[in-house]
């Protein structure tokens, strides 16, 4: 497909969407990870994996814009990640532990701005000087679980390439995840579509109402 027009949402896109509309300040679709790195860093290195990522993968670099009252992706053709790096050398190690948890608590609390921001951010902690802790920050309308680890593969694949002048071997991606929405929207339709709404119908029926407190 083109990256020039409208692209519509996947129905999961869709509904994360509208319930960051709801509650835009919440980070409840907040996906955090944060590893240890022993030994030295290559932070320009790091930070140079991490922005070819952003370029592999279009869906981090997309932002949903509402175009006649409904959403659709917007994929930049280009975007820069920045990784902030915060130095805890100077503290006790009592200190350096609960401060090096208050930042990543703080970093992975942030709301993103689906209209706005980069689907993923990260943040370094430099311990001391053989020891760092990398957050990564990712929006759940352009990743889940399974992604994550395919994401921290090519983050050690590239940080590897970039460190020692080898190739990367990563291939190009055949296809991205707008793509995929496009397929979907197309797919789930017309008879798919109903097909799909009378098996569930059938299946809630007998359901009965569903009595929670709200206070």
């Amino acid at each position: 497909i083109g990256r020039d027009g409208e692209l519509s949402l996947s129905f999961a896109q869709q509904r994360l969407w509208f319930l960051n509309q709801l509650e835009p300040e919440s980070s409840a679709y907040n996906e955090s990870n944060a590893t240890r790195l022993s030994g030295p860093l290559d932070v320009l290195a790091l930070e140079k994996a991490l922005n070819q990522i952003v370029a592999r993968h279009e869906v981090l670099r997309t932002t949903i814009v509402v175009i006649d009252g409904t959403p659709q992706q917007l994929i930049a053709p280009s975007r820069t990640i920045d990784l902030p790096v915060i130095d805890l050398r100077a503290r006790t190690d009592k200190d350096r532990n609960s401060e090096a948890h208050r930042l990543t608590i703080e970093a992975t609390r942030r709301p993103f701005d689906l209209s706005r921001d980069l689907m993923l951010r990260g943040l370094l902690l430099r311990l001391t000087d053989q020891e760092h802790i990398l957050l990564l920050v990712k929006h759940h309308i352009a990743s889940d679980g399974w992604s994550a680890g395919i994401l921290w593969q090519e983050l050690t694949t590239l940080y590897r390439a970039f460190t020692t002048g080898e190739p990367s071997l990563l291939p190009d991606l055949p296809v991205q995840y707008a793509d995929y929405a496009v397929w979907q929207r197309g797919w789930l339709q017309g008879e798919a579509l109903e097909s799909q709404l009378k098996y569930w119908k059938k299946q809630l029926a007998s359901i009965s109402t569903l009595l929670l407190p709200t206070d």
